[in-house]
């Protein structure tokens, strides 16, 4: 049940570089998306002054539980069903919030939902960190960002590589503060927001 992604083991040690920085004071985190667990089970074993809280839908969670069996970590904990969709998210206030390569799959509708979860749930002073590919300015940033957005909308025509602007224009609509835009391998990037004090 343990599945593999080559896209994972590639860029784990980038996004590790630059989200452990972010985390520094974190004593939790929760991972939207968490995938086949391959990030999650990295993430926790190079961060063990955090714990690392997996989540996704019901029907991806028997690979990370594999990978969280095989990692035998105790700050690496079982995933739970979240669903950004839903109005009220059912959980405790968080120190940070981790997703990679969601919000290009999500609905455009459901990465919105996103914004408004972790605004709600995440602590004042916390870092909400997102890996993934995005245009700017409108515009791909590469040839190959361009021919993925059109092989993702083959496959569902609610899937697209979100605009940067647009996601900092619901971080702001949603009490978060934009940091830095960091550039990464494979013409991706990692945009980190803080949780207003006064939101």
């Amino acid at each position: 049940m343990r599945q593999h992604s080559e896209a994972c083991e590639r860029n784990k040690d980038p996004i590790l570089s630059v989200i452990k920085s972010y985390l520094n004071y974190s004593k939790s985190v929760l991972e939207i998306g968490s995938g086949t667990g391959q990030h999650a089970a990295y993430f926790a074993g190079a961060l063990p002054n955090l714990t690392w809280q997996t989540s996704d839908l019901r029907h991806n969670h028997p690979s990370i539980i594999a990978w969280i069996e095989q990692a035998e970590l105790p700050n690496l904990k079982k995933p739970f069903s979240l669903d950004v969709s839903r109005r009220y998210w059912d959980i405790e206030p968080i120190d940070a919030v981790f997703t990679a390569n969601t919000a290009h799959i999500m609905s455009w509708d459901n990465v919105k939902s996103m914004f408004k979860g972790v605004g709600e749930n995440l602590k004042p002073g916390g870092h909400f960190l997102i890996y993934g590919p995005f245009k700017v300015g409108g515009n791909f940033t590469s040839e190959s960002n361009e021919q993925f957005n059109e092989h993702l909308k083959a496959q569902n025509p609610e899937s697209a590589i979100r605009d940067y602007e647009d996601m900092l224009s619901h971080a702001r609509h949603n009490g978060l503060s934009f940091v830095e835009r960091h550039s990464m391998p494979a013409n991706n990037m990692l945009l980190a927001f803080q949780k207003n004090a006064s939101f």
